[in-house]
């Protein structure tokens, strides 16, 4: 029986690590909730009769993250809280890298590589732990509605309208989300590969140029680093932010190219000290962290953010190993 379990477990971690990550929003914390899932499924799985084992371990899943969920919203946080990136390569297989190279998708309301963004992971932060796990499943999965009361143990009448309030509550992301997700990865890429250069070189006006007035910018150390405890809001403010950054520390920036959740982004690593920084100072600045970015129509960016937390990194590990060609 436990082999068995187990064979059936592996045939579908990777779709449940995928639904947790976007559930949680956290790669370490899907990698927890995967494994408590495997536990609950050897000490207490169900029989074996021939049925799919799925249905089982989404519901088990989808109990962890939702009690997670409200565990967090419970904690206080210093700072934004923001989703943790996941590098290229790591994780339980996520799917979306072969969303990347076949353009295979789902016939949901979201495809898989979008729902990997940053930018679609913040926008669920809106949501109760029910309507995003109601969303997840109707509009990235495609479970119909008696397949999703069934997964959460609701009423079908209770999925339904936790649906339409999700949909309500996600209304200002899709009135903004890219038309094509193609064309936003290279729109992005693009624009992180020119604010690295103007960063680089000091030039402050160009770095201004390439947001848009109403640029947000957002950064997350957990109390871990110093980080900005606010979102820095207009254009001037993030471009001397985000200047301020490089000129602090000289030559000692070096920002990379990565792919990341299916998108582009910089990992960027603080090689030396900056100038009169006392050694207490010295380590509360990141060493490294992964800045993320999403652009507008015309290819400008509109909003940065910028995770340098420790926990929030464990996925980033191999994916930053391998610039974007």
């Amino acid at each position: 029986m436990a082999s068995t379990n187990e064979t059936l477990f592996d045939e579908n971690r990777s779709f449940l690590w995928g639904l947790l990550y976007r559930m949680t929003g956290c790669g370490a914390d899907a990698d927890d909730l995967l494994q408590e899932t495997f536990v609950r499924l050897l000490e207490r799985g169900p029989q074996q009769d021939g049925r799919p084992l799925r249905p089982w371990l989404v519901r088990v899943a989808m109990n962890l993250a939702h009690d997670l969920l409200r565990r967090r919203r419970r904690c206080p946080y210093v700072g934004p809280w923001l989703p943790s990136p996941v590098g290229g390569d790591s994780g339980e297989g996520i799917e979306a890298l072969e969303v990347v190279a076949s353009g295979v998708s789902t016939e949901g309301r979201y495809d898989l590589l979008e729902t990997m963004s940053m930018a679609f992971l913040v926008a669920l932060e809106a949501l109760t732990p029910r309507q995003r796990a109601v969303l997840l499943l109707r509009d990235v999965f495609d479970y119909s509605v008696r397949e999703t009361a069934a997964a959460l143990g609701s009423s079908e009448g209770g999925v339904k309208v936790a649906h339409l309030r999700a949909r309500k509550a996600m209304l200002d992301y899709d009135g903004r989300r890219p038309a094509s997700v193609s064309e936003a990865r290279d729109q992005t890429r693009l624009a992180l590969a020119e604010f690295t250069t103007a960063l680089l070189t000091g030039d402050l006006p160009r770095v201004q140029e390439l947001l848009t007035a109403d640029c947000v910018a957002k950064s997350d150390g957990g109390g871990e680093f110093y980080a900005a405890l606010n979102p820095i809001c207009g254009a001037s403010n993030v471009a001397r932010f985000y200047h301020g950054i490089f000129v602090k520390f000289g030559g000692c920036v070096e920002p990379r190219l990565v792919e990341v959740g299916g998108m582009p982004a910089l990992h960027v690593v603080v090689t030396g000290r900056g100038a009169g920084r006392a050694p207490g100072v010295e380590a509360r600045i990141a060493r490294r962290f992964v800045l993320q970015a999403d652009v507008d129509a015309e290819g400008r960016i509109t909003r940065l953010y910028s995770v340098l937390a420790t926990r929030k990194l464990t996925h980033v590990e191999r994916g930053a190993s391998a610039a974007l060609s």
